[in-house]
């Protein structure tokens, strides 16, 4: 339940939901037992004229208050029976007892009816809840983490936490207060006959318990199994072109179905560990039946201590007892699943944020002079993949940055808008370290266009939108114009409400990327960081994505990583890394006088 208690906080703005869920609750249990105790006056009219009663009853204390009721209804009924004949007095029976069966149903619905809103809603804000912490945390949580299983948490396990949830107040409402009322009746007629069912309530107690110890292990390993069939199937969906080229179709079937066999296996042991509650349940309930009809039995017939009609009522409650009891082992078991999903869903809630916006921490909305990178070192895990990087970028220059594969040039480019913290040093805007910015704030500042181009299915006016939502249709198009994009889309029909489709897979490598291009355009920031923005693309595509990126360039402070030399060679500084640390630094000019690094790259890459 430790879990489950924290999940209570998602659902108090809909408490009032919970009490009149309770309130209905507490009628429906009272009904339901009323439903069954009304029978018993009728039976002992009907079948035993013995027990008629043709004086109206006199109230004469708490003490008598069992006879006084049952008498009151017997006289109630002889009189009817005298006055109006035996068909006018089972009617009026008969319709007292469906009334009373109407009125716990009604009250049923309504319980349901109101515990909707609050199961929907604790179901709507846990997931928006979820959401928004996923997107918030930094990249580097994600690093080692599967995406199904990250989305199986979101969809499958906070489904059960609604469920649980349900569970939960079954739990300790409705069916514990059916049960109260059914057992005040039973003392009510009988108390002799009551203490003896409570012999077995212990008993069956212990056996339902048993069987129920291993099912929040068992749902946990189920759990993290969709997470990873749903991981290999959002991986397979995302490299199918690559699957299908090495016609490795079978080898991913055979993982996807490994994981599909371990789920089975875990869901057949979870499901009839569950399956094994009911039919116990009813069993042991059947038993105390069976045993209440002997001992009862005893009791109406050789000791004569017990009306027939009391007995059959008696039974009646007794077997009433049973459906709730059924219910609470089903809603335990329920409970415990739902225990080990909040535990996963938790997991994120609670994570905390390392790159959380402090109190002090300050806003910054324009940047005036330069960007310093101070004696900057940083590793992932437990090598240093950039050491004592230091450069000062002035405004309106250019910095590029250029180096073999793994010498930190896109280290620098994640670091600059805090996408990770830096492991040593610091990063400053106008001599303020950006730890001590509202980093929202510092990526207004900045935009990235990354050698990938991250489009969202949606439509091209969507995607430029997320750079800058209050943006004009005009704004747009001026976007577009200055990424070289506007003299495609002009031609689309449905222009830039065409849909992009998933990952963009609708338009080419280079209109993707201009696409990308705009969408930094139409924000604006001062800073622009492009990281390989050209390396994935063809020589005609990249000609016109180069003349995008220029235009995009001027006036502008800009990092810019490169693969292809020519395509930097005018930047105000050239940074050559490798492994992790400047090497050479200066102009184009001045690097190839040196005769170092840089002009064997260049050389290497003229040569190609």
């Amino acid at each position: 339940m430790d879990y489950l208690k924290k999940i209570l906080k998602y659902a108090l703005p809909y408490k009032k939901y919970a009490f009149l869920n309770i309130i209905c609750n507490v009628f429906y249990a009272l009904f339901s037992t009323l439903a069954m105790v009304s029978l018993i006056p009728m039976i002992n009219v009907i079948f035993d004229k013995n027990t008629q009663i043709t004086t109206k009853p006199i109230y004469t204390g708490v003490s008598d208050l069992k006879d006084f009721f049952a008498d009151s209804f017997n006289y109630t009924i002889t009189s009817k029976l005298t006055n109006d004949g035996a068909e006018s007095t089972l009617f009026f029976m008969v319709t007292i007892i469906i009334s009373l069966f109407l009125l716990k149903n009604f009250f049923g619905y309504l319980a349901m009816y109101f515990i909707t809103f609050l199961r929907n809603g604790l179901l709507k804000d846990i997931r928006n809840e979820l959401f928004n912490k996923i997107v918030t945390l930094p990249i580097a949580y994600f690093s080692e983490k599967r995406k199904g299983d990250v989305i199986s948490r979101v969809v499958s396990d906070v489904g059960e936490v609604q469920h649980s949830f349900l569970s939960i107040l079954e739990l300790l409402v409705r069916e514990p207060l059916t049960i109260l009322f059914a057992i005040v009746a039973m003392l009510f007629l009988s108390v002799k006959l009551t203490l003896f069912v409570f012999i077995f309530i212990p008993v069956a107690g212990l056996i339902i318990s048993a069987i129920g110890k291993k099912l929040k292990k068992q749902s946990e390993l189920a759990q993290k199994e969709r997470g990873v069939y749903l991981s290999i199937l959002e991986e397979s969906i995302q490299g199918l072109k690559i699957i299908k080229s090495y016609n490795a179709e079978n080898r991913f079937f055979n993982i996807f179905k490994s994981s599909t066999q371990r789920l089975f296996g875990f869901n057949n042991d979870l499901m009839n560990r569950q399956n094994l509650a009911s039919p116990t349940s009813e069993f042991l309930g059947v038993v105390t039946i069976a045993t209440l009809l002997w001992y009862g039995g005893h009791m109406v017939l050789i000791e004569e201590t017990l009306s027939g009609g009391s007995f059959i009522g008696f039974m009646a409650l007794a077997y009433q007892i049973l459906t709730p009891a059924k219910a609470i082992s089903k809603a335990s078991y329920s409970v415990k699943r739902g225990n080990a999903s909040a535990e996963r869903v938790l997991e994120i809630i609670e994570t905390v944020n390392p790159l959380k916006d402090s109190s002090t921490s300050k806003e910054i909305s324009s940047f005036e002079k330069e960007l310093t990178f101070k004696n900057v070192s940083f590793k992932y895990e437990d090598d240093y993949v950039l050491k004592n990087f230091s450069i000062t970028i002035e405004k309106g220059k250019t910095v590029a940055l250029v180096g073999q594969s793994g010498s930190g040039k896109s280290t620098i480019a994640n670091l600059a808008p805090r996408y990770y913290d830096v492991t040593k040093g610091e990063i400053l805007i106008d001599n303020t370290n950006i730890k001590n910015l509202k980093t929202s704030s510092v990526r207004s500042l900045m935009s990235i266009v990354a050698q990938d181009s991250i489009l969202f299915n949606d439509t091209i006016k969507e995607n430029l939108l997320v750079g800058k939502q209050d943006a004009t249709d005009q704004e747009i198009e001026e976007a577009l114009n200055i990424a070289n994009a506007w003299e495609f889309i002009k031609d689309l029909p449905n222009g830039i409400n065409t849909n992009v489709g998933d990952s963009g897979n609708k338009f080419s490598g280079g209109q993707k990327q201009r696409l990308s291009i705009a969408r930094a355009v139409l924000k604006n920031p001062p800073i622009m960081i492009l990281d390989e923005a050209t390396s994935a693309l063809d020589t005609e595509s990249e000609r016109l994505v180069q003349v995008a990126l220029e235009n995009m360039m001027k006036n502008r402070t800009s990092i810019v990583i490169a693969h292809r030399l020519s395509t930097i060679q005018n930047a105000d500084t050239i940074i050559v890394m490798h492994k992790g640390e400047i090497a050479e630094q200066g102009n184009h000019t001045e690097l190839l006088a040196k005769n170092g690094i840089y002009r064997k790259l260049v050389e290497m890459q003229s040569f190609e």
